[in-house]
């Protein structure tokens, strides 16, 4: 086995898509290829066949190689849990919550993990495209680094580095980087791209006899920013609030503190007529035209932020007119009418928008599903800690869709509808082009052309022409020289 890992000079760099658009390369050259990260901090999560949760960009990755996302592709997850900490996922596995320094106390327990998955994937594939994380040059955290250098040493790997030029001064951002960089892992380096330029690339001509003048790493090329080559992001922190265009029809998605599997509101962005924006402003709720409450990793703090914010009573406002509201997983629970932890003693009040209560329990749901409406049947998953339940009876309910098992089943109710307002645990709700077009049909005088194209079918398509940009703008040869392409 060959490893490529796939550093950045910061954060948000761009490391999980050059990630996935190398993947979707390699598979393309006949090459049998998977992706790997060691630990991932996100709450955006998927999950396994097998019921168990990773990071969702593994899971992108694992789609653009063509293969089932496993949790040997990111055998740590940490998922922040606020300010006590994050909850340490291994192997798929949630286990405890823990605050930040008694976890790299315990770093070598960790590692070990991950050596051991490491070793698993010899055998099974013939290029492992492993992610970074953050930089792999902060100086306080190299000793404890288990994502970015270690792996590439344990495996004999090479690296390239991503530098994003949206931040500004790229050449300190990389030169310094190589500077930092430990003399026997620079040898490992096979070369470095900028990444999201925007504007006339020509501009950039002369930028690689600069790097190469001070710099003895080799410049592979600059890609350009394409805003219709979009992958689903790990990161929740950029769901960034954004101001409604004026006079657009927009649907208000609601960002918590601690909003999880951001990426429900992605197939919405492929629509004509209708916008989708994250806001955490009350007065952005009057002209909304639905409402939308996201999965939170936190749903009681969540939904405490929401009263304290004012956005609870401003839902409960809005939606008494009668404007359409949509929880999925967490956002469901908030629209009940309570939510009770009784480990903790904790017990919250909701919205109570449905006929419903929620009990929260130490065992968490982890599982893909096959939704049904209408005609149209799609892949969903669920990851949620909960169970919700009916506290009192309505005769003005009914299921929003039905569900099954991926691994197979009957078909079976799922989700509530009760006016305007509906509740679902499913992720990828949305990803349904009918599903829009019923939420769409609710909202009063606006006509919306929602793309027909399933959400998967066109994430496939994404990969194809991420792979194809990556060969028009990027020297490969290296890559290839270390692969024997």
């Amino acid at each position: 086995m060959k490893a490529i890992s796939v550093l950045g000079t910061s954060s948000n760099a761009g490391k999980s898509w050059v990630s996935t658009a190398l993947c979707a390369w390699l598979r393309r050259q006949g090459v049998k290829v998977a992706p790997f990260k060691a630990q991932n901090m996100a709450n955006n999560a998927f999950a396994t066949w097998d019921g168990g949760e990773i990071g969702t960009a593994q899971a992108v990755q694992a789609e653009a190689c063509g293969l089932q996302p496993q949790v040997e592709m990111n055998p740590i997850l940490l998922k922040p849990n606020g300010p006590d900490g994050s909850q340490i996922v291994r192997l798929g596995k949630a286990g405890e919550t823990i605050a930040a320094r008694n976890y790299y106390q315990s770093i070598e327990a960790s590692w070990e993990i991950v050596r051991q998955t490491l070793d698993g994937w010899r055998d099974r594939c013939e290029a492992l495209v492993m992610e970074g994380a953050g930089s792999p040059v902060e100086l306080n955290l190299m000793q404890r680094d288990i994502v970015n250098l270690r792996p590439i040493e344990y495996v004999g790997g090479k690296w390239i580095l991503t530098a994003n030029i949206e931040f500004g001064g790229v050449f300190a951002q990389t030169i310094g980087t190589w500077q930092l960089l430990p003399k026997q892992m620079q040898a490992r380096g096979l070369g470095f791209l900028v990444n999201r330029f925007r504007g006339d690339l020509s501009l950039f001509d002369e930028a690689g006899e600069a790097f190469e003048k001070r710099l003895a790493l080799p410049y592979l090329g600059v890609m350009p920013f394409d805003g219709s080559l979009r992958i689903d992001d790990e990161d929740s922190l950029n769901a960034v609030s954004e101001r409604p265009k004026s006079g657009s029809p927009y649907i208000a998605w609601i960002k918590y503190p601690r909003v999880s599997n951001s990426h429900d509101i992605g197939p919405w962005k492929e629509d004509e007529g209708i916008d989708a924006v994250w806001t955490d402003e009350k007065d952005d709720l009057s002209d909304a035209r639905a409402i939308v409450l996201p999965g939170s990793k936190n749903t009681l703090e969540d939904l405490r932020w929401l009263k304290a914010t004012g956005l609870f009573a401003a839902i409960r406002e809005r939606a008494a007119k009668g404007l359409p509201v949509v929880g999925i997983c967490g956002g469901f629970q908030m629209l009940g009418e309570a939510l009770l932890d009784p480990v903790w003693g904790e017990e919250e009040s909701g919205l109570g928008l449905l006929m419903l209560r929620t009990v929260f329990q130490t065992e968490k749901r982890v599982e893909r599903r096959i939704a049904r409406f209408a005609n149209e049947e799609w892949e969903t998953y669920e990851i949620h800690t909960g169970m919700t339940i009916p506290s009192r009876d309505s005769v003005d309910t009914e299921p929003l869709i039905k569900t099954k098992p991926l691994a197979g089943g009957s078909f079976e109710p799922e989700g509530i509808r009760c006016g305007s307002v509906w509740g679902s645990y499913q992720h990828g709700l949305f990803d349904s082009p009918a599903m829009r077009e019923r939420l769409v049909a609710e909202l009063a005088g606006v006509e919306a052309g929602i793309c027909q194209r399933n959400w998967r079918e066109r994430r496939l398509g994404v990969y194809d022409a991420m792979a194809d940009a990556l060969e028009r703008h990027i020297d490969l040869r290296p890559i290839q020289r270390y692969l024997g392409l």
